[in-house]
C-alpha cells in the first residue's frame, strides 16, 4: 500500500526521479524465507532484523517476506524446498542435511562443544568446521547465508529429572536428528523424529515420554504447558541455519548480494552474541511457569558420556573422511 501511495504521488508532481524509483519498487525480487518456529521466537525476531536490514540497505530492491510457523514447509523439507528452488530461502536445523552431508552432525557429538568458547571457534566464519560443512551443503542446490545459534540441547520430561542414562531407559524420546537419536538409543531410550512444530502435540498425546530442544524452545513453544521438568544437560550444541537457494542467489547482481551478506552479518552476529541472555531469560520464564530446572553434577555428566562412547564410532563410520575432518578440527579447540 505504501508503494502505491508513493507512485501515485511522484506522477501527480511529474517528478520523473520519483516515478522512477517508484517503477523499481514495483520490480522488487521476492525473497521468501520459511521458519518452523513462530515468529516471536528469538529465530523470528533475528529474521525480522534481517529483513530490515536487507530491505534498508537494498533501497527496497529485496522485498522479504518471512513466513513463520511452518505455514509453507516443515523444518524437515526445507533443504529439498530451498535446494529445488521452491522457495527462495528457508531456517533449517543444520542437522537437517545430514542425509547429504552426515558430517554437519558434529555438533551433536555428545558433550564435543561443550562451551560458548568452542562453539564461537566452530562456527567462526572461515574456520575449517564451518568452512567445509558450507562447502558441501552448497552442493546440494542452496547454500548456507548464515547460521543463527540455538544454544544447548537439553531434556524434558514429566515426573522428575532426566539425571542419568538410568532414568532415560525405555522411555520414547522426541529427537530432530539421527546422532541425537544415536544418542538417545546408546543411552538406552528410544528415539523418535518428530518436527519442532509437532512437539507439542507430541508431548500432550504421549507420543514421547521424553524429549529434547533448546530452552528457548521451552518458551516460544510454551512447552511447560506439556512438561514439567528441564534436565540442563547441554549434550549438544544446536545450530539453525539460513539457507538460499544457489540459482536464485546467483542471479542477483554483485551489488545486492553485497547489501545482503552485510545484512546477514549483522543478524548472524546479534543472535550469536545475545544467546546467553535469551537462554537465561528463557529459564526464568520456564520457572515461573513452574517448571523444576535440574542441573547433573559431575558424576552424573560422566556417567552420559561414557554410555554415549558408541555415538562417536557411529559418527567415525557414517560420515566419512569429511566426518573425521572436522572431528578432529572440533577436538582441537
Amino acid at each position: 500500500m505504501k508503494t502505491i501511495t508513493k507512485s501515485l504521488g511522484a506522477l501527480m508532481l511529474g517528478t520523473t526521479l520519483v516515478l522512477s524509483s517508484s517503477v523499481m519498487s514495483f520490480a522488487a525480487e521476492k525473497m521468501r524465507i520459511s521458519l518452523q518456529l513462530p515468529l516471536k521466537s528469538h529465530l523470528g525476531q533475528n529474521l525480522v532484523l534481517f529483513e530490515k536490514e536487507v530491505e534498508e540497505r537494498t533501497g527496497g530492491a529485496i522485498d522479504v517476506e518471512i513466513y513463520d510457523s511452518a505455514q509453507l514447509y516443515k523444518d524437515k523439507e526445507v533443504p529439498a524446498a530451498v535446494g529445488s528452488g521452491s522457495i527462495e530461502a528457508g531456517v533449517a536445523s543444520l542437522t537437517r542435511y545430514v542425509g547429504d552431508v552426515p558430517a554437519v552432525d558434529v555438533f551433536y557429538m555428545p558433550f564435543l562443544l561443550n562451551s560458548e568458547e568452542k562453539v564461537r571457534a566452530a562456527v567462526a566464519k572461515g574456520s575449517p568446521i564451518r568452512s567445509a560443512l558450507e562447502e558441501a551443503i552448497a552442493e546440494t542446490g542452496g547454500q548456507i547465508l548464515y547460521w543463527q545459534a540455538y544454544g544447548g540441547a537439553i531434556l524434558l520430561s514429566n515426573g522428575g529429572p532426566i539425571k542419568t542414562p538410568d532414568d532415560l531407559e525405555g522411555k520414547k524420546v522426541r529427537v530432530f536428528g539421527k546422532t541425537l537419536g544415536d544418542f538417545v538409543t546408546a543411552n538406552g531410550g528410544a528415539p523418535t523424529m518428530v518436527s519442532g512444530s509437532e512437539q507439542y502435540l507430541a508431548y500432550q498425546r504421549g507420543t514421547v515420554d521424553a524429549g529434547m530442544t533448546g530452552v528457548s524452545g521451552v518458551k516460544s513453544r510454551k512447552l511447560w504447558e506439556v512438561m514439567d521438568t528441564i534436565t540442563v544437560t547441554n549434550h549438544a550444541d544446536i545450530e539453525f541455519v539460513v539457507v538460499v537457494n544457489s540459482n536464485w542467489w546467483n542471479g542477483l547482481s554483485d551489488e545486492i548480494r553485497g547489501h545482503i551478506e552485510a545484512a546477514a552479518k549483522v543478524a548472524e552476529d546479534t543472535v550469536r552474541d545475545d544467546m546467553a541472555g535469551i537462554e537465561a531469560a528463557a529459564y526464568d520464564a520456564a520457572k515461573e511457569a513452574g517448571m523444576t530446572i535440574y542441573t547433573p553434577t559431575d558424576e552424573e555428566i560422566d556417567a552420559w558420556k561414557a554410555a554415549s562412547q558408541p555415538v562417536y564410532d557411529s559418527f567415525v563410520s557414517d560420515a566419512g573422511d569429511l566426518g573425521a575432518k572436522v572431528l578432529d578440527a572440533a577436538k582441537k579447540l
